[in-house]
């Protein structure tokens, strides 16, 4: 009998393992007429809300209200009961430095409810809490009845209107409004309670059953955003970087934007459908106001619906005519209201006062920042090491080798195939005596196994996410028979980091790191193939309450994980699949399983903008397509634009053919080497960049309209991008293209780097592009460090010399920026950092200290090169000072490639340190 069950359980697993890795089947999941709360919300009309704002007072520094019905009549009769009457909601908005406004609205515990509503932990940084301006008072006026006033932050305030409720911010001056919530009175808020005999308030999809034991407990509302062209935001969703109305006349695609993480293999390409991750914050911009934001924090599954113009026809609602806005309709399943307006108004405001809530990125490794390669999987020690040995026979330098899920025991994280990998130390250490890294992956799912310890220690002290009657919740993923840990709680989060230490991670090294997959969680028996609703986490909270953040907390685990083994000393590398906001203080994401298809490599661009517009900077899409082969041209392109991109891996599936870059043929692998060397060509940029991120949150790859924030052309382009202020990156995707369409933005010359041509912006230029790579262009009146000399890793690139290059504006000027640190450890956070400006003006060249004068790190590494594009001097040398020496200016290389033959003005071994001061004269 037991070997009949042990069969049926392996009959199921196979096949659910086959579905899995099959393509993606629609019916699988859940659209919003299948999602009672969404169906509820997109039916509600304008002015369905009736509450009113009363009892306005100043508490603890915060303006606080009661929301009420009139006469306490039924508020939502979506409650499905006749005499269920709702109670008052409170309201409290604080006011923030730097123009952000914070709202709560949440059940009045004055009354009971059930349980305590699910408030996201551990996302807000704590410094916030001290750029708190506490409000000493309010100010009472009439804006379409009683309102109060409170000054938010440089000439703009926020308004709370008592009858009808709605929160907005405006400019004190004109009265223009910038962003505003329950406009249209669409805001409903549904009231935890208790189960009565008769209420019946499960819910069906497909074979599973929620219990919703509280009963509904949904969240929508309306916000609007003014003077607004576009909005942008809410990954993840593989669309154009403009978001598309949903609902409204002539809109063909009327599901909403999804907000629920979950596993999606082969993923289509312009779908509203959720993937892995869900980041709640949307930008808004346009000519007029400039960007304004707004996040909800919230981790319950979302749907946002972006509402087309006419969508309010029938309303009687009266706004201003004279400003352009765009509607958005907001849904969650539970939580509450934890809203926050970002004011900017330049679109850089916007992302640094978003980051200032939910941090910036983590500053990473060098190593991370260069090429990464993996599949699924390297077969065995000897597999990796003939990979290793390729990229040196062939001259491509990489810094990270990856080990998928096969590598373990068994698909016991944690654990080694010893028949496989015999010998895991020797091996992690001859990659790093060349200067290289290895990457293993460790899955949340853990296998029911008494023998295994995680799962043994994991059950015995209760560390997993209960079912809904209270057991440890059993699921299928790859080990086939699966628990999963329950990071929501502090104390499990510090023991599953303990699990990196040497001791207990058999066979790591201080040069391997991790990869966390599956993490949204992935359950392949689960619904929708996830975790079932109802499951119970560390204080009774439902999973349908922190569904989305379940992989940001095991992201977060596994990243301190890493710091407790290097007792805090150097920087982790964590990867992850899920995310959610505050995801960027832990790591880094890429965009899923995607496929070998030219749509893919162009979506993967607005994918990635996307992240990095909601504070993900650290992101990137697997080169080639993870599902199935692609065809050459494909695969080269995909490194051409990879290479700009700020994570950059290659990553395939095990049933794809082998695709490491030396497959193809030689001239195949040469244009493949020479992307991959010229993302090494530009580390010290993308380095820079990286610090500021880490310093403001401005993400490395940016869409054109956050550098010109007035150039309509910009606003809804996402072919090409931005790589800091300097490069703008023109993708090429489509097969056999000769040529390629480029806008480049006006009130600048742009220079071609492979040819150093000039182009007039303000125009869209047609360009001719070969196999060998595509038009990049640097911006004039910018200066962009360089390494030139190709190494294998960026270790050896350590002592490398440096090149700048400038590209000099109509008046002759450029600025740029170079940072150094030690590449790997916390010290820089001490001042233990070179940041140098350079600025070329008047045919002089200055470095001039943006680092403590203080700072104790130096370095030998000195300026080889000097490029000039665009100055037309005829002077043929340099004095450098203070040394009064004099080098000589030539004709030399713009690139040292390959099939680049361009000559630029050079000036040659000026040979000073990049560590000091020092001006060069051209003479």
């Amino acid at each position: 009998m037991k070997s009949i069950v042990v069969l049926h359980h392996l009959l199921l697993f196979f096949f659910l393992l086959f579905s899995h890795v099959s393509s993606w089947k629609k019916e699988e999941f859940r659209n919003c007429n299948q999602t009672p709360f969404c169906k509820r919300a997109r039916s509600r009309k304008p002015q369905h809300c009736n509450l009113i704002a009363t009892d306005v007072t100043i508490n603890d520094g915060d303006l606080v209200a009661k929301l009420i019905t009139p006469n306490r009549f039924e508020q939502n009769p979506d409650q499905n009961s006749t005499d269920f009457q709702p109670n008052p909601l409170i309201l409290s908005l604080s006011v923030y430095q730097d123009g952000i406004l914070r709202f709560k609205i949440d059940e009045d515990p004055v009354y009971n409810p059930p349980k305590k509503r699910f408030q996201v932990p551990d996302v807000v940084v704590s410094e916030f809490e001290s750029k708190k301006l506490w409000l000493q008072r309010y100010t009472k006026g009439v804006i379409d009845g009683e309102s109060f006033f409170v000054y938010l932050f440089d000439g703009y305030e926020a308004v709370v209107r008592s009858d009808p409720f709605e929160v907005f911010v405006r400019e004190q001056s004109s009265g223009k409004r910038v962003v505003s919530f329950n406009t249209h009175g669409l805001f409903d808020f549904e009231q935890l309670r208790v189960k009565k005999e008769g209420d019946e308030w499960e819910e069906r999809f497909r074979t599973h059953t929620d219990s919703r034991p509280f009963g509904p407990q949904s969240i929508s509302f309306d916000v609007s955003f003014y003077g607004a062209d576009f909005v942008y935001g809410i990954p993840e969703h593989a669309t154009s970087l403009v978001l598309k109305p949903t609902k409204g006349p002539g809109v063909e695609e009327s599901e909403p934007y999804r907000l629920f993480n979950l596993d999606v293999f082969e993923y289509l390409h312009e779908s509203p459908f959720g993937l892995y991750g869900s980041i709640p914050f949307m930008l808004s911009h346009g000519k007029s106001h400039g960007t304004s934001g707004f996040f909800w924090l919230n981790a319950a599954e979302m749907q946002i619906d972006v509402l087309g113009t006419g969508w309010d026809a029938e309303s009687s609602i009266v706004l201003p005519s004279d400003q352009k806005r765009i509607d958005t309709l907001w849904m969650s399943e539970a939580g509450i209201v934890d809203a926050f307006f970002f004011i900017g108004p330049k679109p850089k405001d916007v992302v640094k006062q978003y980051a200032s809530v939910t941090g910036t990125s983590a500053m990473p490794q060098l190593f991370a920042t260069g090429y990464h390669q993996c599949r699924w999987n390297y077969r065995d020690e000897e597999d990796v090491k003939n990979v290793d040995s390729k990229f040196d026979e062939h001259d491509i330098p990489y810094d990270v080798l990856w080990l998928d899920i096969e590598h373990t025991d068994g698909k016991r994280y944690f654990t080694w195939d010893r028949a496989l990998f015999p010998h895991p130390e020797e091996m992690q250490k001859d990659l790093f005596s060349r200067g290289r890294r290895m990457v293993t992956i460790v899955d949340p799912h853990i296998k029911r196994d008494d023998n295994y310890h995680i799962h043994k220690e994991a059950s015995k002290n209760g560390y997993y996410v209960k079912d809904a009657s209270g057991k440890d919740f059993d699921g299928w993923c790859w080990p086939g028979s699966s628990s999963y840990i329950d990071m929501v709680n502090p104390e499990i989060r510090s023991w599953w980091a303990d699990k990196f230490a040497y001791s207990e991670y058999v066979g790591s090294t201080p040069s391997l790191y991790i990869w966390n997959d599956m993490n949204e969680p992935s359950v392949f028996n689960g619904p929708e193939v996830t975790m079932p609703r109802d499951a119970l986490h560390y204080g009774k909270v439902e999973h349908r309450e922190l569904h989305n953040a379940y992989g940001y907390y095991f992201h977060m685990a596994t990243s301190e994980g890493l710091l407790k083994r290097e007792g805090g000393k150097d920087r982790p590398f964590v990867l992850s699949r899920a995310f959610f906001p505050g995801t960027q203080r832990y790591g880094t994401v890429w965009t899923g399983d995607n496929i070998a298809e030219w749509e893919h490599l162009r979506v993967s661009v607005p994918m990635i903008l996307t992240l990095g517009l909601t504070g993900i900077t650290f992101s990137g899409a697997d080169v080639g397509g993870f599902f199935g082969n692609p065809d050459t041209e494909l695969l080269v392109r995909w490194y051409q634009v990879a290479a700009y991109l700020p994570f950059f891996r290659g990553h395939a599936h095990h049933d794809t053919k082998r695709r490491e870059p030396w497959l193809f043929g030689e001239r195949n692998t040469e244009l493949m080497r020479d992307a991959i060397r010229v993302r090494y060509t530009y580390l010290p940029y993308f380095y820079t960049l990286f610090r500021e991120a880490n310093v403001t949150g401005v993400p490395v790859a940016r869409p054109l309209w956050m550098e010109f924030p007035y150039v309509e052309a910009t606003f809804n382009n996402d072919e090409a991008f931005m790589v800091g202020t300097g490069l703008l990156v023109q993708g090429v995707y489509a097969q056999r293209a000769r040529d390629a369409t480029v806008y480049l933005p006006s009130d600048h010359t742009w220079y071609d780097l492979r040819s150093g041509t000039a182009y007039k912006g303000g125009k869209t230029q047609k360009v001719e592009v070969t196999d060998a790579d595509i038009p990049v262009f640097q911006r004039s009146g910018t200066i962009i460090p360089r390494k030139d000399r190709f190494r294998r890793s960026t270790v050896q690139m350590e002592n490398d010399p440096y090149t700048l290059v400038i590209a000099v504006d109509g008046s002759g000027s450029a600025e740029g920026e170079l940072y150094i640190d030690d590449g790997k450890s916390y010290e820089f956070k001490e001042g233990a950092y070179i940041h140098r400006r350079f600025i070329f003006s008047n045919g002089m060249l200055t470095s001039v200290n943006l680092a403590p004068s203080t700072s104790k790190f130096e370095s030998d590494c000195t300026i080889e090169r000097i490029i000039l594009l665009g100055h037309t001097t005829k002077s043929k040398t340099a004095r450098i000072e203070p040394s009064n020496q004099v080098t000589d200016i030539e004709l030399g290389p713009l690139q040292i490639r390959s099939g680049v033959r361009s000559s630029v003005l050079t000036i040659r071994k000026p040979n000073v340190r990049v560590s000091d001061d020092w001006n060069i004269k051209l003479l």
